[in-house]
């Protein structure tokens, strides 16, 4: 944008000092004759309400260390909760399309957790079934799967981990774990897993250690994988304090928010506003939430197979 005497066209890309109307604080640009605004070509492109809403929902989720949840957003924004609704997952994919997702270095933390596999029991004994069945469990059931990497000395002022990548699993299984580590783990680096057999295959690969939890919570040698359970531990909170329910749809965005709430749980208010905005800024016009209360919803789910 410069100073605002040299602007873009996003829809003929030409720059110039575009004729500016104040009444609706638009620009038409000069070559194409097109109308666009500063949200025009971004996330929030055909808004209704003010910019300063849509700021203001930026700094209350920014604020919001464990998640804010639709219904508390069209509060405080004094907007309908179908607003907030769609504003709230607007972020989210946001913070989706713009992830880092660079190979993580160092020491490693895995781990996986299961959403939406609870199934309420029969009212008498004799009707319960054992859920611990793969025929009697849900076929909807997930596995968020999160790599942690460790924060080392040249990482200033943060401890524990120092990013975060997080993927949904149709179940924890030797085949996507190999398959994430080999991409999204460099060579070289320390993996610290538990006793699930979904690790195995990484010990032929990676300095491999492993923490039996049936046992005990931190090996003889030290070996934990605490960063993921610190993970596991907001992420949980998101779910039970704040939503409630993560829809299928969305569990990817829902587990990449908690995980940026993670790597960003040491920046200001501010810093993280401003990560959040630029984010938003650099997002094109979403597929999935335009017109979203009138059908138009994701067909898919991002899942890894």
């Amino acid at each position: 944008w410069g100073a605002g005497d040299a602007v873009a066209c996003p829809c003929c890309g030409v720059i110039a000092k575009h004729a500016f109307r104040k009444d609706r604080r638009q620009w038409k640009c000069a070559d194409c004759g097109h109308t666009f605004s500063v949200t025009s070509g971004t996330i929030f492109a055909n808004h209704k309400l003010s910019l300063k809403v849509y700021l203001a929902a930026i700094a209350l989720y920014a604020n919001a260390v464990k998640g804010i949840s639709a219904l508390q957003l069209s509060r405080d924004l004094g907007c309908q909760y179908k607003t907030a609704f769609v504003l709230a997952h607007k972020i989210r994919e946001s913070l989706m399309e713009h992830r880092d997702e660079s190979a993580l270095a160092g020491e490693v933390h895995m781990d996986g957790a299961y959403v939406n596999g609870y199934i309420r029991p029969k009212n008498k004994k004799a009707d319960r079934i054992d859920r611990r069945l793969a025929i009697h469990q849900r076929t909807d059931k997930r596995c968020v799967f999160v790599m942690r990497q460790k924060a080392v000395a040249t990482d200033v002022g943060m401890s524990g981990a120092a990013k975060t990548l997080t993927f949904i699993l149709k179940a924890e299984n030797q085949a996507d774990v190999s398959s994430l580590a080999g991409k999204f783990v460099r060579k070289g680096s320390v993996i610290c897993a538990d006793e699930s057999n979904a690790y195995d295959p990484l010990h032929a690969k990676y300095d491999t250690r492993r923490v039996n939890h049936s046992i005990e919570y931190r090996a003889n040698d030290g070996t934990t994988n605490n960063l993921a359970e610190s993970y596991f531990s907001r992420f949980r909170r998101m779910q039970y304090g704040q939503m409630h329910k993560f829809g299928n749809l969305y569990l990817a965005n829902y587990a990449n928010e908690a995980a940026f709430r993670e790597d960003t749980r040491y920046q200001s208010n501010g810093a993280i506003f401003l990560e959040v905005t630029k984010r938003c800024a650099k997002t094109r016009a979403s597929r999935d939430w335009c017109g979203y209360w009138q059908g138009n919803k994701r067909d898919a789910e991002r899942l890894v197979s």
